[in-house]
């Protein structure tokens, strides 16, 4: 059976709107039966039908939903997060990658001017800053050479 697109809309016949309202709600139920099932999770749904004297229908019952509700107002204020609060540490977040990235890209291009200048001799087109950063580059560089030569030779021992 094809599933068909249908239209939102209110149900003006009351004996057609009380079936879809029990079948959606069947659904409904069976659907956070899976999800508390599968995911380990309390979950509870509350249903207010429409009508005059009808009564809210809890799932899994009013007491599952009432200590669902009082175990959800005792977790601390901490781990909930307002839209200002949220927005505020995703821009840190990003600060900080930024700040990462601009670092990265500061050793790629000394990593650049050293190999354009590797063979070079007299002076070099560089500024002062850049030359004491290019300094510490080389040198560290070195040191990964000076590493890389004795594991070779423990290797051939």
């Amino acid at each position: 059976m094809n599933r068909k697109k249908i239209k939102i809309a209110y149900i003006n016949n009351d004996v057609a709107r009380n079936a879809a309202y029990k079948k959606k709600k069947n659904g409904m139920v069976k659907k956070l039966s899976e999800l508390t099932t599968l995911c380990g999770v309390g979950a509870c749904v509350v249903l207010h039908p429409s009508g005059s004297n009808s009564q809210p229908e809890t799932w899994p019952s009013t007491v599952a939903a009432r200590s669902l509700s009082s175990e959800y107002k005792t977790l601390p204020v901490t781990r909930m997060v307002n839209q200002e609060n949220f927005l505020k540490q995703q821009i840190t977040k990003v600060i900080e990658r930024l700040e990462q990235q601009r670092k990265e890209n500061r050793k790629m291009k000394l990593i650049q001017i050293m190999y354009q200048n590797l063979g070079r001799e007299g002076p070099l087109n560089v500024k002062k800053e850049d030359l004491v950063e290019l300094g510490e580059l080389i040198d560290e560089k070195l040191k990964d050479i000076d590493k890389r030569i004795q594991a070779l030779a423990k290797q051939e021992d």
